[in-house]
C-alpha cells in the first residue's frame, strides 16, 4: 500500500571524528522515503530551492519516491552543518539555514490524501495538522517531533498528538514532553492524550514500543564501525512505516516486526555518511540482518 510522509528535504554538511561529508542529501522525508522505498512506493511532500542539485532527484525517483508533491521554490534549500565528537548520540549544530523551508506550506497532490498510511516528519506541528486536514481516513497516521517543538509549541504539539495514532520520540523527548524521568509513566501521559502506540527511539540500545496494555522491545543490531548516525531516527521510522505499508495492516505483530526491519535499516545508514550506505545495500543484506536481530530474541526454556 502506498505511503504518504511529509518533512524536510536538505542539503548537509556533517563531521564526525571519522570524517566530514559537505553539502550531501539530507533532510527526515529524504531519509525516511528512502528507507521505506525497500517495501513500498512513497509519496513525498516537502519544498526544496531552485539549487537542488538534479542528481538527488534523479536518485529519489529511482527509489520509487514520487516526487509530484515535492515544491520547488525561488530561493535557497533548506541547509543543516553539524558535527559529533565521540558521543555520536548528540549532533553539535554550527549552522542552520531554512531558506524556502521558512514558508513551507504543505500542499497534497491530488490521490495523495487517499493514502492508508502517513507519517508526519519531524517539522512544526501547526504544518503536521495541516497535513491531516488533507487527508481522507488513513489506517495508520504516525507522528515524529523534537525537543524544539517541544519546548516551543507545546501546545499545537499537544493538539497534533491528540490527532494521531503512533508517535515516535527519542528518550530525552518522551521524558521531557511526558514531565517525568521514568519513559513508563512518560509514555503513559503522552498515550493518554489519544495515540494508541509510542514508538521510544534508544539509539544503539534499539527501540521500545508502548501501548496501553503492551510493551514491546527491537534491540539494535551490534556495530564496530559508525561514521555518521545522521538521519538514523528517520531510517528506523521509514524501515517502520514502509513494513507496515507492505503487510497492509497495523496490527501488533507487524509493529513489532516493523520496529526490528526499522533498527536494521538504521544500523546501515550509520555504515556511512548522508545516504551513501543506503543506496549500496541489496534486499538480501537487508533480509540477512534482520534475520540476525531476529535471533537476537529467542528465549530457550531449561
Amino acid at each position: 500500500m502506498s505511503l504518504l510522509v511529509v518533512g524536510s528535504v536538505a542539503l548537509d554538511t556533517v563531521e564526525t571524528p571519522f570524517g566530514k561529508a559537505e553539502e550531501c542529501l539530507g533532510g527526515s522525508a529524504t531519509y525516511f522515503s528512502t528507507a521505506a522505498s525497500f517495501y513500498t512506493p512513497v509519496k513525498l511532500v516537502a519544498v526544496v530551492g531552485e539549487d537542488f542539485p538534479q542528481h538527488h532527484l534523479d536518485f529519489l525517483r529511482g527509489r520509487q519516491v514520487d516526487l509530484a508533491g515535492l515544491q520547488v521554490a525561488s530561493g535557497n534549500t533548506f541547509r543543516w552543518s553539524g558535527y559529533y565528537e565521540y558521543d555520536l548520540s548528540t549532533a553539535h549544530t554550527r549552522d542552520t539555514q531554512l531558506n524556502v523551508f521558512a514558508s513551507f506550506h504543505p500542499v497534497l497532490p491530488e490521490g495523495y490524501g487517499s493514502c492508508p498510511f502517513v507519517f508526519l516528519a519531524n517539522i512544526d506541528p501547526d504544518l503536521q495538522m495541516e497535513v491531516l486536514r488533507q487527508v481522507n481516513r488513513p489506517k495508520l497516521v504516525a507522528l515524529d517531533t523534537m525537543n524544539f517543538w517541544i519546548e516551543n509549541k507545546r501546545e499545537s504539539l499537544t493538539r497534533a498528538i491528540s490527532m494521531v495514532d503512533l508517535v515516535v520520540m527519542n528518550e530525552s523527548e518522551a521524558r521531557e514532553f511526558g514531565g517525568s524521568p521514568s519513559l513508563i509513566k512518560a509514555a503513559r501521559r503522552i498515550l493518554s492524550l489519544g495515540p494508541r502506540y509510542l514508538v521510544i527511539k534508544k539509539g544503539e540500545d534499539g527501540a521500545v514500543m508502548i501501548t496501553t496494555n503492551g510493551y514491546s522491545v527491537a534491540p539494535a543490531y551490534p556495530l564496530e564501525d559508525v561514521r555518521d548516525p545522521t538521519g538514523a531516527g528517520d531510517t528506523f521510522a521509514g524501515g517502520l512505516m514502509g513494513y507496515l505499508a507492505l503487510c497492509g495492516e497495523p496490527s501488533m505483530s507487524n509493529l513489532r516486526m516493523g520496529m526490528v526491519h526499522g533498527s536494521v535499516l538504521a544500523s546501515f545508514a550509520v555504515e556511512d555518511f548522508s545516504l551513501e550506505r543506503l543506496k549500496t545495500l541489496t534486499h538480501d543484506q537487508l533480509r540477512g540482518r534482520v534475520e540476525e536481530v531476529k535471533s537476537f530474541n529467542c528465549f530457550v526454556e531449561e
